[in-house]
């Protein structure tokens, strides 16, 4: 990797040596270029300095704002100025040094096809279809709303940016990533994140089948976070299936394709942005202070018992100052959110040069983010490095080769690791705050150490320990390294009519964790195996995708157009995967497993296992279009995948879409308002491949137990040769409008997107068999909704434009069948704390179900049963029932200041038939909008704001805070509890380990719907006669703040949390790190 990295440097400077070219003459001709009718800025047109024989002297591209400045090699040449999509002028320049020109957008169809045609791959498949020619549900970002987000990833700033895109953060530490769903979430048991394009290739983003990191999921390792924002040109989504059918079994989930930045026939322009950032938390759930808890608990254990808590035995409530080291150490009013949180701060470093002449033309670029998060022990770096170079080797032969190179490192906090505790910010919500946060001996003096004791009134390690000892001392490091070199050569076979296509691409990829647990954190004798805990895993990957395209221009007239693509790809991965795990090292400083240390557990291992898939696809598409008006596209995709067995291993999956332009018709012609009006409708099929790569054979295991000092082996699962594809079939039906000399654009689409053969694992079967589950295509599911996409410009002129962008969209999913043999429930009714998950038919996934609270019962008056009409329930012996829980097997009998359920069946027991449902975290509405100002395009500003409605999030964190049911501290909402006999309050009493006051009930389930200040930007750039005294052709500052802000009735910290995976995912919040308000403070620069 180190001699990689050292080559992509040396080609770097290499190309920073070719700016020291010839000089130029010193007469510089400046302009903007715009559209002749919307007044709009183009940006990247090509203006170019043509000699007297049309020879190209020099060139440049236009700047955001459509402004340009090149260096004149002779006064008396011509400007020719160029833009797909628009007329090319070639104007005579006369010694001017001031040059604006508009161009005219393009009539004449036969012009844009063989204009779109000098660039291949460019939309949204492989064939080359011009934007306004599409004839499936896309939509793009493109460069000028890039420029506005100012985020560290790509995936965090397209929040609430593009409809029916919605993506919600896993937590607000750095390197956390985020979860992305398009249209909803099409699969149960595979990953459904959607497949991730750079430049053409498919990037890789989930986790094989063969990873065994104990932490390893989709989500967490931070898919986009690889690819440096400032490298991306632009960013558009597929999310119909005829649109993403072209991309294979990966892309059933949806396509996120992205473009980055490429040379361009200038002289080397050299670019350099920075971006500093300060980050805080929202306000924290208030908790008890010292004081207060140590009120509440001996009040706790007087409900429980009737007599007093022993402060004899527990020493932390004793407050003796004859006992110095109880005393100082368990008197203390210590906030421990704040002890783990700090101020984030972040650096962001690019740098890039551009350029080129006619035949080759380079970007490079090296970037720099350093990310310290909000809790202690968090943090990110990352170092990027990419080189795109484009070279014709003659009319008919391209080569183009990018190679990008990251370095990351990834600090979190030890307890998102593999003993699964709960995370160390929602530890820090219950730990008991009259502990000291240092320590103090015994002569009263407080010493340069946490206090960890090995065991309090809280219990010991891994349910409880000092957080700021486990956020410093112990440590959970992931890195990473990747190198993805892509290789394309282009060969017009027959200009104009026949072109070939070959890509090659190499990903090579390395990610490590370490992970170290010192006795410091967690204060146990040197003796357990939760001391010196040492751990390590690797995980090496190669893949190889190729991709060779062939296509054909049979038609190119102003009546008929037709295209034709045969392409072919395969892709091969492989890895390969490490695991360590010691405890009990010699010391603190001895944090790499391969040291000596302790091994003889069932939980300490060395663990090993190699992974290796193939797949091939085959797609022939065509798209065909008549008087440019009527367009139909066509397409079918064969599949075949190695985890599939022969009996399945093949898959078709045919699409067809339609595009009809209204306004090309000549009753449109009246309606002179209405620039564009197409209708859309498309239909298409895509395969989805299992997770794991050896299915279809039945693997055998050595068992860990031994018999007369021998180990046996067995077979770990059934052999599954007509294991098939979980198939996504998808219909869509849109229309796009302009209107207004396109000052307005609307999209709208409806789409019901149903899987079929569905992948589920773990399905029961007999223990006859030999086995207690297996892998089954069953089960069927829907997601149908709409989203709508506004775009306008209400107000233009040359000195201030003023633009705004709303979207939304509804998703709507539906069970509609599920496996006979599956267990559908998941969690207990009858204990605290727990909800029941129930895949049901007819219902949504991320569905719960639970007791309807009622409020706490005031008075024993209350607690007495009633029937459906409201009566007493009187018993055999005359006296009246009281309520009780899960008669006659827990038998608890309800008293006053207990919690109150609603009993549905009015049988004086509430038990598991009294629960109902109670919601599900499926978002109703998601979306976004915001308004941007360009003042003489100089001042700009943008503001966006995101919204989600309509999906209940379990609050867990409330839960925790304020069962009051062990030693954990709780908020500040317990001081209204129940206390005395008619006491009238929604707060149930304090009640140490007995009752169900903390049942999953709706009391924890809350709307978490909101509407958030996503961000705010301010950008200034520099005049001309500045940037000409510093030598600088640009010069831009901006401010930008985000998170200000959150309007919403959630009762937790923060709203946005993501459903869980697996088929009983819910939304729960847990108390991890919520987003973080940021204030960024940036420049970029172009010399």
């Amino acid at each position: 990797m180190k001699l990689q990295l050292n080559y992509i440097f040396s080609l770097m400077v290499l190309f920073l040596l070719m700016g020291a070219e010839n000089t130029y003459a010193q007469t510089v001709l400046r302009g903007r270029v715009t559209d002749s009718q919307t007044k709009e800025p183009i940006v990247g047109a090509t203006v170019a300095e043509l000699a007297s024989d049309n020879r190209t002297v020099t060139a440049v591209t236009t700047d955001m704002d459509g402004n340009y400045a090149i260096t004149l090699k002779g006064a008396t040449n011509r400007l020719n100025v160029s833009f797909i999509g628009y007329h090319v002028r070639t104007l005579p320049i006369n010694n001017q040094t001031q040059l604006n020109v508009s161009l005219v957008s393009s009539d004449n169809q036969i012009e844009e096809v063989a204009i779109s045609r000098q660039q291949t791959g460019t939309n949204t498949g492989l064939l080359n279809i011009a934007q306004r020619d599409l004839t499936t549900a896309t939509a793009t970002i493109n460069a000028k709303v890039l420029q506005d987000m100012q985020s560290s990833s790509i995936d965090e700033a397209l929040q609430g940016r593009l409809p029916g895109v919605d993506i919600s953060a896993n937590s607000g530490d750095p390197g956390s990533g985020m979860s992305i769903r398009i249209r909803g979430t099409s699969s149960l048991s595979g990953n459904a994140e959607p497949l991730i394009v750079v430049d053409g290739m498919p990037y890789e983003t989930s986790i094989p089948g063969d990873f065994n990191f104990g932490t390893a999921d989709e989500d967490g390792y931070a898919q986009l976070l690889n690819i440096a924002p400032a490298d991306i040109e632009t960013i558009t989504v597929l999310k119909d299936a005829a649109a993403t059918a072209v991309w294979g079994s990966r892309a059933s989930n949806g396509v996120l394709l992205i473009t980055t930045k490429r040379g361009t026939m200038s002289k080397p322009t050299i670019n350099y942005s920075f971006r500093g950032s300060l980050s805080s938390l929202p306000d924290a759930i208030p908790l008890l202070n010292g004081n207060q808890y140590s009120q509440l608990i001996p009040e706790m254990v007087m409900n429980r018992t009737g007599t007093p808590l022993n402060t004899l035995t527990f020493k932390e409530f004793q407050y003796d100052p004859g006992d110095v080291y109880y005393y100082n150490n368990y008197s203390q009013n210590t906030d421990w959110i704040d002890a783990i949180t700090q101020t984030g701060l972040s650096n962001d470093h690019t740098f890039s040069i551009q350029g080129g002449g006619e035949k080759a033309r380079y970007y490079s670029s090296v970037g720099y983010l350093g990310q310290r998060g909000v809790t202690v022990g968090t943090g990110l770096e990352r170092i990027s490095a990419r080189l795109n170079l484009d070279y014709e080797i003659s009319d008919r032969i391209k080569f183009r080769t990018d190679i990008a190179y990251t370095h990351t490192v990834t600090d979190r906090n030890y307890v998102n690791t593999k003993d699964n505790q709960d995370n160390i910010r929602g530890l820090a919500y219950i730990k008991m705050p009259n502990m000291s946060l240092y320590e103090y001996d015994r002569y009263g003096n407080e010493m340069p150490v946490y206090f960890s004791p090995d065991r309090n009134i809280q219990g010991a390690y891994p349910g409880t320990y000092n957080p700021a000892a486990m956020a410093e001392y112990a440590s959970n490091r992931h890195s990473g390294e990747r190198i993805t070199p892509v290789f394309n050569l282009k060969y017009d076979i027959i200009p104009s009519k026949l072109i070939s296509d070959f890509q090659v691409m190499f990903d090579i990829n390395n990610a490590r964790v370490n992970n170290f647990l010192p006795q410091l954190a967690t204060g146990r004798p040197y003796t357990e195996t939760v001391v010196n805990r040492a751990g390590e895993s690797d995980h090496d990957s190669f893949r190889l995708q190729t991709k060779a395209n062939l296509i054909y221009f049979p038609i190119a007239t102003e009546k008929h157009d037709l295209q034709m693509l045969l392409s072919w790809q395969t892709d091969e991965a492989r890895g390969l995967n490490y695991e360590s795990l010691i405890s009990n090292t010699a010391s603190t400083l001895l944090t790499d497993p391969s040291n000596p240390g302790r091994t003889q557990n069932n939980e300490l291992a060395l663990f090993a296992g190699m992974g290796e898939s193939r797949s091939i696809g085959g797609l022939f598409s065509t798209q065909y279009k008549l008087n440019d008006k009527y367009i139909i596209n066509a397409g079918l995709r064969a599949d075949a995948n190695s985890k599939f067995g022969a009996n399945n291993r093949f898959g078709l999956f045919p699409s067809i879409s339609t595009r009809w332009r209204v306004s090309g018709e000549e009753f449109m012609k009246n309606i002179p308002f209405i620039n564009e009006l197409s209708l859309r409708a498309s239909y298409g099929q895509s395969g989805r491949a299992p997770r794991y790569d050896y299915l279809f054979y039945s693997n055998i295991v050595n068992n860990a137990t031994s018999y007369l000092g021998e180990t046996g082996v067995f077979p770990a699962n059934m052999e599954l040769r007509n294991l098939k594809w979980e198939t996504v079939k998808g219909q869509n039906v849109g229309f796009n409008v302009e209107v207004w000399d396109r000052k307005v654009r609307l999209d709208v689409d409806f789409y019901r997107n149903r899987t079929v053969d569905m992948l589920f694992e773990n399905l029961g079967v007999p223990n006859i068999s030999g086995y207690n589950s297996i892998w089954l295509n069953s089960g069927t599911m829907d997601n149908q909704g709409w989203e709508v996409g506004l775009n306008a410009t209400p107000y233009r002129t040359n000195d201030l434009t003023i633009d705004f962008s709303f979207n939304i969209a509804r998703n709507m999913n539906v069970i509609r069948e599920i496996p006979e043999f599956l267990v559908n429930e998941q969690g207990r009714g009858t204990v605290n704390g727990e909800f029941k998950r129930i895949l049901q038919m007819n219902n949504p996934i991320g569905s719960f179900y639970g007791y309807r609270y009622e409020g706490v019962y005031s008075t024993t008056e209350e607690t007495i049963a009633k029937d459906v009409d409201g009566n007493n329930i009187i018993g055999p012996d005359g006296e009246p029932v009281y309520m009780r829980f899960n008669y006659p097997y827990s038998d608890y009998v309800f008293q006053a200041g207990d919690a109150r359920y609603a009993d549905i069946n009015n049988d004086g027991s509430i038990d598991e038939r009294d629960i109902v449902y109670l919601g599900n975290s499926s978002p109703r509405l998601t979306g976004g909008f915001g308004p941007s100002v360009n003042i003489k395009n100089r001042l700009r500003i943008a503001l966006f704001f995101n919204f989600r409605t309509g999906y209940d999030v379990v609050n867990g964190a409330m839960m925790h805070t304020t069962k009051m049911h062990n030693y954990d501290n709780q908020s500040t909402a317990v001081m209204s509890r129940w206390r005395n006999e008619g006491d009238v309050t929604d707060m149930p009493r304090a009640l140490l380990a007995e009752g169900y006051n903390w049942l999953g009930s709706d009391r924890y389930v809350q709307d978490a719907s909101f509407l958030r200040f996503r961000s705010a930007t301010v950008s200034y750039s520099f005049g001309q006669d500045l940037m000409k005294r510093l030598g600088m052709s640009d010069l831009r500052m901006y401010v930008t703040g985000e998170n200000f802000f959150t309007w919403t009735n959630y009762l937790g910290q923060d709203p946005e949390i993501n459903m869980q995976k697996g088929i009983f995912g819910v939304a729960w919040d847990d108390s991890r790190t919520p987003p973080t308000m940021r204030f960024t403070l940036g420049l970029s620069t172009r010399f």
